[in-house]
């Protein structure tokens, strides 16, 4: 019993190690905009694990020199952010790209209005949820097992509705796979640099990064092995 245990503490330990990805490029409208163009690219494809830490933001430990690309995204408009299992983005076959099929959780996506898109302050910006993704019960598939089919590629619309200007774009991929307390989950993110043409005069109702997840949240702390719903943590989905 004590090997088998073992055993089972093993292969959890290895699939979230190879759940790691990274969101690292973007596409609008179906156009590729380029390897580690207009997104701040963490180096390292390691979780966040600490909800209250600033790194919840858009991560830290960005490829050098950060992308002074801004995204023109017209307000109704598709944008796709691409994760790959390491933050070079595709670099050949890979089981675990773009991430490993093991993994299981949601992806979400967030947006910020913003001064500059490119400014390095990041604290005390407002975010509003454009998109999510959690979990189908009809066939048991998850987010990730979409993003994996996908090869990477998570598809969203950007509000109509919304103010045109510069916003941050928040895109996460959650491993819920050690998730039944926490410190369990983890969080893979970057911010995407876009500017909103277009658009209205809505005013989202917002929430704060970190402060958004609490440790008690169900979307944060579950058993993926005895699942029968699933809601992803935060706010929800802002409509026009």
């Amino acid at each position: 019993m004590k090997g088998f245990t073992a055993l089972i503490s093993f292969v959890c330990l290895a699939g979230s190690a190879s759940a790691r990805t990274v969101f690292s490029s973007l596409s609008v409208n179906g156009n590729w905009l380029g390897q580690d163009v207009a997104v701040r690219v963490p180096s390292a494809n390691a979780p966040v694990t600490d909800i209250n830490s600033d790194n919840m933001i858009c991560n830290t430990g960005f490829i050098q020199p950060v992308s002074t690309a801004v995204a023109s995204v017209p307000a109704g408009g598709q944008v796709t952010a691409h994760f790959h299992h390491t933050s070079a983005g595709y670099v050949g076959p890979d089981p675990s790209d773009p991430l490993d099929p093991t993994n299981k959780g949601p992806a979400l996506a967030y947006l910020a209005k913003i001064p500059s898109a490119t400014q390095t302050g990041v604290t005390g910006l407002k975010w509003f949820k454009i998109w999510q993704d959690g979990y189908t019960v009809a066939n048991t598939q998850w987010a990730s097992d979409r993003l994996y089919i996908n090869g990477g590629n998570a598809t969203f619309t950007i509000p109509s509705c919304i103010e045109a200007g510069q916003y941050l774009l928040r895109v996460e991929s959650i491993s819920l796979l050690e998730a039944t307390e926490y410190p369990g989950a983890q969080f893979f993110l970057s911010c995407g640099q876009i500017n909103v043409t277009g658009g209205g005069n809505a005013s989202p109702a917002t929430v704060s990064f970190p402060g958004a997840y609490t440790a008690t949240d169900p979307g944060i702390v579950t058993n993926i092995f005895n699942e029968n719903s699933y809601t992803p943590p935060g706010p929800a989905v802002f409509t026009c």
